[in-house]
């Protein structure tokens, strides 16, 4: 039986208009799916667009290009109307649960806020009653509600987040980057609660991260970003098992392991330099300037998001049937230049 797509992303841009005709490209054609229940991880560096994929889905960003569809309807382009319903089934938690919160405002006046612009409850302490009910949900107990911001720590704050986005009932939650400013053993006190949360309710997550190993813990399927383009799609299990791109591999290289054995013998791929400017980003692949393995044809053609293996995909010129010959011919070449 198929799967219920939620969400769908099709070719999405974010483009930057910085004056004097540049152009930050921020998010470059960005494509995938995510289905029903399900934990869609988006993971790479800083800077990757990674945020901002999450932010233009929500629309808080105007698209520059593609669509972006929820149960088959354009996110994008709705009117007023048809916007105000669609974000009680979107939700989104933000990276920075210190700044995300309204100082001026209670817990509670946090948390009812969206249901008061919705009309949801009849009375304020039908609201009120719900808002205990969400501070139960994540954690927090009734005494919190009329306690402000600044007296809870940083996990505290984010589990506040998370209620808030929950106030609506949404089906679809944009996790962006919400356990990167936490300390490590609140981070997974965060997820777990994320996790139950999900099981629960049935709700279906954008996990956006750049620590690898989290996302590998909470994600049925992970998508791999580089300066604006998506390079690698497959599951948890096999992108961690057998990566393919190499800014894949150099990512999950960076990844300790508690064994140093098992450390010692595992193949390393380092990624050297920094990443491209997105105003002026490389010809053909956009990786190929930090690539270990580049060759010619990465200069000269974008690679082909492709699938390389049954539900794995991937842009890269070494998976390219069209190109194979030639990549062949540099690989060799290039081992041969080694052993010399």
């Amino acid at each position: 039986m198929d799967r219920e797509k939620v969400l769908e992303v099709k070719q999405l841009k974010k483009h930057f208009h910085l004056g004097k005709g540049r152009t930050l490209k921020a998010v470059d054609g960005v494509s995938f799916d995510i289905y029903k229940g399900e934990t869609f991880g988006l993971v790479g560096e800083s800077g990757c667009g990674k945020s901002t994929t999450g932010r233009t889905i929500m629309n808080l960003y105007d698209r520059t290009d593609g669509e972006v569809l929820y149960q088959g309807k354009s996110v994008h382009g709705r009117n007023p109307k048809e916007q105000f319903h669609l974000k009680r089934n979107m939700q989104m938690i933000f990276q920075d649960p210190y700044a995300s919160l309204n100082p001026r405002s209670t817990v509670a006046e946090i948390i009812a806020e969206p249901m008061e612009i919705h009309g949801l409850f009849s009375t304020g302490r039908e609201r009120t009653e719900r808002v205990y009910e969400l501070l139960e949900e994540v954690g927090l107990n009734r005494d919190h509600a009329n306690r402000y911001p600044h007296e809870f720590s940083g996990g505290q704050r984010q589990r506040i987040g998370i209620a808030r986005a929950l106030a609506l009932d949404p089906d679809i939650v944009i996790a962006d980057e919400p356990i990167s400013a936490l300390d490590v053993s609140v981070q997974a006190q965060v997820v777990n609660l994320l996790e139950r949360l999900q099981e629960e309710k049935g709700l279906t997550y954008l996990f956006i991260a750049h620590d690898l190993s989290m996302v590998q813990h909470i994600s049925d399927r992970i998508g791999v970003m580089y300066l604006g383009h998506l390079v690698e799609l497959t599951s948890s299990d096999r992108l961690y098992a057998n990566p393919l791109h190499p800014y894949t591999k150099g990512l999950l290289s960076a990844i300790p392991i508690p064994d140093p054995d098992l450390e010692d013998a595992r193949e390393q791929v380092l990624i050297e330099g920094e990443i491209p400017s997105p105003i002026d980003p490389p010809s053909g692949c956009v990786f190929r300037t930090r690539c270990p393995v580049a060759m010619d044809i990465c200069a000269q053609k974008v690679p082909v998001w492709q699938e390389a293996e049954e539900g794995h995909q991937v842009a890269c010129h070494l998976y390219d049937e069209e190109h194979k010959e030639t990549v062949q011919e540099q690989t060799s070449d290039r081992k041969a230049s080694t052993l010399s």
